[in-house]
């Protein structure tokens, strides 16, 4: 009897890249979202995939900044994903603007960007929308415009295409900018033939995330922009600080306590956000919860917060303080970018007639 042998299936090495604005101290909705999703990845990693996760300061520019607020968010930014589980031994943790091959690699790609792709952006509009506080993207005045803005997914791209990356988690409003990512490398990599494409397209990852909306307005997302201090659960926040923001949070005046989004979602928010700090299924919780009322359910849901948070505070506050070692490991993390992304640069210029071919 022949016994048929078994195919062992080896899966390409993934290089996972990802960013985050540095615009002051996380809240709820962003640990519980993308900053939760970057531990995950980091645990569930193979050994030999590589993982990039960057604090985009260039990107921040795009909307007026005081420079003083920008490097203390900046430093708080790093401070917040170590406090959160982001290892810097095995995940290359850096400031973008630490890596000049970025912007390098911007104005590049930007040569080879059709105008009307970028027209078709939404983003820059919704960030204009927001930026005003209106609620309507219909109504933005272009004139507050800027090219950096504009540009920014071309800058957007670069950050991912640098490093080669195979996958970009991201949020749902950013997938037009993975799509455009996409598109250039495509553009360049049958532009610039080599022996083989240079850019891999990259995937879009989609990462599960839970949605949490505004304690004050519960038909929009939970907002650091926001001008109600009452409607956001900040990172820092302290157990007095969670319950009274709790206690105030809008819901309604129905009897019992039911998981509807559309026609409750005060409510329905509440039962996300104790679902997702319970790790616990949202319909289980609101089955648990149907025949108590709004107090009881705010109680448990500020306690759970409570709990959920104090670990990743408690870090933070003591990282924070740390600027030796935030200092350290900022340079460390450049050094190991820029190792990575000079390579990909010296192949885009020997392609591009730049410079001459890397003779090994």
């Amino acid at each position: 009897m022949i016994v048929p042998r078994r195919v062992c299936q080896i899966r390409p090495r993934r290089v996972i890249f990802s960013g985050i604005q540095p615009t002051g101290i996380p809240h709820l909705g962003n640990y519980l979202g993308a900053l939760s999703n970057w531990v995950k990845l980091q645990k569930s990693a193979e050994p030999e995939d590589k993982l990039l996760f960057s604090i985009v300061g260039w990107h921040a520019l795009t909307l007026p900044q005081n420079p003083a607020a920008l490097l203390a968010a900046r430093n708080d930014m790093l401070a917040v994903l170590l406090a959160i589980g982001i290892d810097p031994d095995r995940s290359i943790l850096f400031h973008q603007d630490h890596n000049p091959h970025h912007t390098e690699l911007s104005w590049i790609l930007s040569c080879m960007t059709p105008m009307g792709k970028l027209r078709r952006m939404t983003t820059w509009k919704s960030r204009l929308a927001a930026a005003r506080n209106s609620g309507s993207e219909d109504i933005v005045d272009e004139s507050m415009l800027n090219a950096g803005l504009f540009m920014y997914p071309v800058l957007q791209a670069a950050d991912v295409l640098v490093y080669k990356a195979t996958h970009v988690p991201v949020g749902d409003d950013q997938q037009q900018h993975i799509e455009l990512t996409r598109d250039l490398a495509d553009i360049f990599n049958r532009t610039f033939k080599g022996t083989s494409p240079l850019f891999p397209l990259p995937t879009y990852v989609n990462t599960p995330s839970k949605r949490i909306l505004s304690l004050k307005d519960p038909t929009s997302k939970m907002s650091k922009s926001s001008p109600d201090v009452q409607s956001r659960i900040l990172l820092t926040d302290v157990a007095s600080q969670i319950h009274s923001k709790i206690r105030a949070a809008v819901t309604d005046s129905i009897q019992g306590i039911t998981y509807d989004p559309q026609g409750r979602p005060g409510t329905s928010n509440l039962l996300t956000i104790l679902a997702a700090c319970t790790d616990r299924d949202v319909t289980q919780v609101a089955k648990a919860y149907e025949s108590q009322g709004h107090g009881t359910l705010k109680r448990d849901v500020a306690e759970a917060v409570e709990e959920f948070l104090k670990g990743p505070r408690a870090q933070f506050d003591r990282i924070r303080q740390e600027t030796t070692y935030l200092d350290e490991v900022a340079r460390r993390g450049a050094t190991r970018a820029i190792e990575h992304s000079e390579v990909t640069m010296m192949e885009v210029k020997t392609r591009l007639g730049l410079a001459s071919p890397v003779v090994h």
